[in-house]
């Protein structure tokens, strides 16, 4: 399970946004985005580091948790 710390999400759009650039950056994989926490779960295969771009990609600021 990889959980990463997502800074700049404010609405369901960015929810939405977010679920679906880690999507394609780990597909199969389940994503969940927690916006009151400012967090995204993704549990299955996931490279890490993918994920990370893909959020940054997408407009929003990611740092792994430890």
């Amino acid at each position: 399970m990889l959980r990463l710390k997502v800074n700049g999400m404010t609405c369901d759009h960015c929810v939405r946004a977010v679920e679906t650039a880690v999507g394609a950056a780990a597909p199969g994989a389940r994503v969940q985005v927690d916006l009151s926490k400012g967090e995204v779960t993704v549990d299955g295969k996931a490279d890490p580091r993918k994920v990370q771009d893909a959020i940054i990609d997408a407009g929003y600021e990611a740092a792994g948790m430890a």
